[in-house]
């Protein structure tokens, strides 16, 4: 929908997408939707489902054998975004490098785009 030609709205780096494609695979999963929603510190939140049916009106991004869905509604906040996984001794989990947002919560888990 938002997206320009030729380019992905995402991208994942090689541990998201192994992730991803290791959870597709373990659970029998078609992907799994990434979306934002309002909630949190500063604003809004990013949101992850797993997805039993590909919605036509999801943007569907392919890499390595992995697949996202991005909710139509937060297509225009995702754009130019690259999907992380991240481990350390403390913690593993997604990150996303989004070039859309203005503000992050020391959290971690909240965001804020401009004129939100």
């Amino acid at each position: 929908m938002f997206g320009i030609p030729g380019k992905q709205a995402v991208t994942m780096t090689p541990a998201a997408a192994a992730r991803i494609a290791n959870l597709m695979d373990k659970y029998g999963h078609q992907g799994l939707r990434i979306g934002v929603k309002k909630g949190g510190c500063a604003g809004m939140e990013y949101t992850m489902d797993y997805v039993s049916e590909v919605d036509p009106n999801d943007e569907v991004v392919e890499q390595n054998g992995a697949r996202v869905m991005i909710a139509p509604m937060a297509q225009m906040f995702l754009f130019g975004t690259e999907i992380d996984y991240r481990t350390s001794l403390l913690e593993s989990g997604f990150v996303f490098n989004n070039p859309n947002v203005t503000e992050a919560c020391g959290c971690g888990e909240s965001i804020k785009f401009e004129n939100m």
